[in-house]
C-alpha cells in the first residue's frame, strides 16, 4: 500500500515514519510512504501557498492550486486513482472502520492543512474530509501520522501477529480491549488476577471478555449508547 502526504513541513514527519513497525513495514515492501512539499507545487516562484481570505477575516487561507497540482502529480506517478483525504477539524470523525477501509486502497493521499484552513474548492477532488477528534491542531501533520499508523496496522504482515490486532480496542466493534498483565506476578501489593495464571483458556477468554465490557462501560459509555460521564473523571466545562 502506498501513502502520499502533502504538507508544508515534510521534515516534521520524516522521523516518525523512520521508527518502529512503520520502518519495518517499509523495509519489507508492505507499505510505501512518500512525503511531498506543498511549496514545490506552488504557482508562485517564491513557493507561497497561502493568501488572504475573500470576505475578510483573521489569518491566511491555503490556496487551491498547489493541492490540485500535487494530487495530479501523485496520480500520474502512481498510475492509479488515489483515495484523497483532506485532514480538517471540520471533517467526519476518524475511527477504526475508516482505517480498515483505507487499508483496502492501493494509494491513500493525505492533504495537510495549515493556517486558517484550506480553500473549500480543494474538496472538489477529495473523497473525504476527515478529523481525528473534536479539537484543533496547528496543522494536519499529526493527524496524518495517526491515520498512517492506524491504517498500516490493518495491512497484513505489518504487525507480526495479526491476532494481536484482532484483540485491539474497536477492532471487533464498539468495545475497548481487555486489561493486560505481565511480570512480576505481584508488584507493590498489586497482584495479577489468579484466573490468568490458571491455564484454563476458556475461563481466561470469558474473564477477558467480561473485563473488556467493564472497561468500556467505565471509560467509554458513549460506545454503548449510554449518556454517562466516564467514571472517576472530571468533565471540562464549555466556555461561555
Amino acid at each position: 500500500m502506498r501513502f502520499d502526504i502533502v504538507t508544508v513541513f515534510p521534515e516534521m514527519l520524516r522521523p516518525f515514519f523512520s521508527q518502529g513497525i512503520l520502518l519495518g513495514a517499509q523495509e519489507k515492501g508492505l507499505i510505501d510512504i512518500h512525503l511531498h512539499d506543498l511549496r514545490a507545487f506552488s504557482p508562485d516562484p517564491r513557493g507561497i501557498v497561502d493568501d488572504r481570505p475573500f470576505g475578510g477575516g483573521a489569518g491566511m487561507v491555503m490556496r487551491p492550486e498547489p493541492f490540485f497540482r500535487a494530487v495530479e502529480a501523485i496520480k500520474n506517478e502512481a498510475r492509479t486513482k488515489p483515495f484523497v483525504v483532506l485532514l480538517s477539524a471540520q471533517g467526519v470523525l476518524f475511527h477504526q472502520g475508516w482505517a480498515r477501509k483505507f487499508a483496502r486502497e492501493k494509494v491513500l493521499v493525505l492533504l495537510c492543512g495549515r493556517y486558517e484552513g484550506v480553500d473549500e474548492r480543494v474538496l472538489s477532488f477529495c473523497d473525504l474530509e476527515l478529523s481525528i477528534g473534536d479539537f484543533v491542531l496547528a496543522g494536519g501533520e499529526l493527524a496524518a501520522a495517526v491515520v498512517v499508523e492506524t491504517t498500516a496496522r490493518m495491512v497484513p504482515g505489518v504487525v507480526g501477529r495479526y491476532d494481536s490486532v484482532a484483540t485491539d480496542s474497536f477492532y471487533a466493534g464498539p468495545r475497548l480491549g481487555f486489561p493486560q498483565y505481565t511480570r512480576p506476578r505481584v508488584f507493590r501489593g498489586l497482584s495479577v488476577p489468579e484466573i490468568l495464571l490458571s491455564g484454563d483458556h476458556e475461563r481466561i477468554r470469558r474473564f477477558r471478555e467480561k473485563e473488556a465490557w467493564r472497561k468500556t462501560l467505565r471509560n467509554r459509555p458513549d460506545l454503548l449508547g449510554l449518556n454517562l460521564p466516564p467514571r472517576g473523571s472530571a468533565q471540562p466545562k464549555a466556555e461561555a
